[in-house]
């Protein structure tokens, strides 16, 4: 299984196994003895919308934190997407978890605009 390829050719990113483990295990891990689980939003393979001025603008961050607000409180105030002008708070920490097909992307584009 090691010499064969864990994508799809013509669907680059598409995940494998890791992809779904490790998000969960950056959820269930991520804890700090300052900050209360009730002041932390954790994103996970979620439309991050980061620019007002071009509100279609987004990219699709395998897993974030945001510190300073709330999770939703039921299932009618879940969040479908983060939108930062509406949200005001920026991601405070962003994993990427590279694929084969598309690590160039991940460590140029997308990494720009997280460390912006």
């Amino acid at each position: 299984m090691y010499d064969l390829p864990s994508e799809n050719p013509e669907e680059p990113g598409l995940p494998d196994e890791f992809h779904e483990f490790q998000p969960q295990l950056l959820r269930e891990t991520c804890r700090s003895p300052e900050v209360r689980a009730e002041e932390m939003f954790i994103g996970t393979d979620l439309n991050l919308y980061y620019d007002g001025r071009h509100p279609f603008w987004y990219k699709r961050s395998d897993w974030f934190l945001v510190i300073g607000i709330e999770p939703a409180q039921d299932q009618h105030s879940l969040r479908l997407s983060y939108v930062m002008w509406q949200e005001t708070v920026a991601p405070f920490l962003v994993v990427e978890l590279l694929s084969p097909g598309t690590e160039a992307y991940d460590r140029g584009g997308k990494f720009a605009l997280y460390r912006r």
